[in-house]
């Protein structure tokens, strides 16, 4: 039986609190991955941490935005760290997405799309004229020709970017609730594994409270 994928993110630079939630994410019908994000990598004993991490899929959310150069110099100041995924923002560029591929190496490079906090009035207020889908599509487009290996988008978007980008996509913005908190563009993990995520980015939900419990409820709606 295949299994459904989690990216559990850990939002916290409490080491005790990341040991905790890493312990406690383990269930059979379930694979986990360990998201960490600009918070912990910036922490003074996150590097530290995360160097030391065996056997675990490590997914590194430092989300690249810079000129080719750059990301290329911070890839390679990473490698010591061995992380399985590492983000760039697609609109860095065609020239910089091809760039920070040709050094990943066996890293898989995932390309952000629109961050899941906006909408198509937050787009309008920075600049851009084309509405989310068809600026994701778009971005898509290019990641494709960047020969990206992933993608990050809501599960709202998922169907539009497998159309013209047949790799893993991976989706934040996931609720078992109604409740958003800051995420406007969300879906909940049943329907996002429809919509064709591959997989899950899951905070708060999974790791607020009772971790094991929460692990169970989301077999339980995802069995329904």
């Amino acid at each position: 039986m295949k299994k459904n994928k989690i990216f559990v993110a850990c939002d916290s630079t409490n080491i005790s609190k990341v040991e905790h939630i890493i312990k406690e994410t383990t269930n059979p019908k379930i694979k986990f991955g360990y998201k960490f994000g600009l918070e912990f990598l910036n922490s003074k004993n996150g590097r530290s941490f995360i160097s030391k991490l065996r056997n675990k899929i490590i997914f590194a959310d430092l989300k690249l935005h810079d000129i080719p150069n750059t990301c290329i110099s911070v890839i390679k100041a990473i490698k010591d760290l061995k992380v399985n995924y590492l983000t760039i923002h697609i609109s860095s560029g065609l020239e910089a997405l091809k760039a920070a591929k040709k050094v990943t190496g066996r890293v898989k490079l995932v390309g952000v799309t629109i961050l899941t906090s906006l909408d198509d009035k937050s787009l309008k207020e920075i600049g851009f004229d084309k509405n989310i889908k068809k600026l994701i599509y778009h971005q898509a487009k290019l990641a494709n020709k960047a020969k990206l290996d992933a993608i990050v988008c809501s599960a709202q978007e998922a169907k539009i970017v497998k159309k013209v980008f047949k790799k893993e996509i991976i989706t934040p913005g996931i609720r078992f609730s109604s409740k958003a908190n800051d995420q406007k563009r969300i879906l909940n993990p049943k329907q996002a594994y429809k919509e064709g995520s591959d997989w899950l980015v899951i905070g708060r939900p999974i790791t607020k409270g009772n971790i094991k419990k929460n692990i169970q409820i989301l077999i339980d709606h995802l069995s329904q």
